[in-house]
């Protein structure tokens, strides 16, 4: 017998988009037609080598601080509330230890004068330092161990730490840094340490009007001259806030026929001490040298 034609073999599946008569059917007609959506993935574009991807152009490089930043921490505060261990944690300052020495400005109680923007030089070479330590616990602490040739005080601001919000002089650690760069002009520096703090941006709300009076100073002399003017303003302001006080609650305090009769306190005293308590708050803080805390 003649050997049998060899034939292709057909194949049994239709082609995409066709039926078993060839013909589109109604739902691959619709893919078809169908136009492009959003959900739509784009085409992938190749890229050549050593092309990056231009999405990150808009991403926010962090600041770096390029000066030293470094605390002496005694362990007198919570470490859930230190600012200085969240610092450390972040790898945004170095601890010392007691008896090393730090080369640049030093915050501490014993300095014998105030940061200035005279200080911007000393902090641009060999960077700040501050003394973590708590207020009641400074007995404690070995201050002729941790000796600078920097030492230097905080002039009058206003601490916006959760423990001490409003209360002039008790900055916490990450404050008294921010507030030695911004005196100096190192507002990045101040913005990066900060910034890393829900609370951070209000330091610089609350004391930009103090913290810019103290840069148009070049001396140390010069800020703490400028402090005394500050702080005899805030005298004066207080006075008349509570004179203006007084006068409109002067017409509210009439009193009460059906409490006539009763028994009336026997003096105001308490209230009298709480007000001059308030009044000689500011003149009184003059006389106390500034530690950092955060307990």
């Amino acid at each position: 017998m003649p050997p049998r034609k060899q034939t292709k073999a057909r194949d049994s599946k239709p082609r995409r988009g066709t039926g078993r008569s060839g013909k589109a059917s109604r739902s691959d007609r619709y893919f078809e037609d169908r136009p492009e959506s959003a959900i739509d993935a784009p085409p992938e574009v190749e890229r050549e080598e050593g092309e990056e991807d231009g999405s990150d152009d808009d991403a926010i490089v962090p600041h770096r601080i390029d000066v030293p930043v470094a605390m002496w921490d005694f362990n007198h505060c919570d470490p859930r509330r230190c600012s200085g261990k969240k610092l450390s944690r972040l790898g945004l300052i170095k601890d010392l230890k007691v008896g090393q020495r730090f080369r640049g400005v030093v915050v501490t109680p014993e300095g014998k004068q105030v940061v200035s923007p005279s200080d911007r030089v000393i902090i641009a070479e060999h960077g700040v330092a501050v003394v973590e330590c708590s207020w009641a616990k400074l007995n404690e602490v070995p201050f002729s161990k941790i000796r600078s040739p920097h030492e230097r005080l905080l002039p009058y601001l206003i601490a916006t730490n959760p423990v001490n919000y409003g209360k002039p002089w008790r900055l916490n650690c990450v404050e008294a840094l921010a507030a030695a760069f911004y005196i100096t002009g190192f507002d990045k520096h101040g913005e990066a340490l900060l910034e890393k703090f829900s609370w951070g941006h209000s330091f610089w709300e609350v004391n930009k009007h103090l913290i810019e009076r103290y840069r148009t100073c070049e001396t140390a002399e010069e800020v703490s001259a400028m402090q005394d003017r500050i702080i005899a303003d805030a005298e004066v302001d207080y006075q008349e806030s509570r004179r203006v006080r007084d006068d409109d609650d002067g017409d509210l305090l009439v009193a009460n026929p059906n409490h006539a009769g009763r028994d009336e306190p026997d003096s105001d005293s308490d209230e009298e001490e709480s007000d001059e308590d308030e009044a000689t708050q500011i003149a009184a803080s003059m006389s106390s040298k500034l530690t950092i805390h955060d307990a």
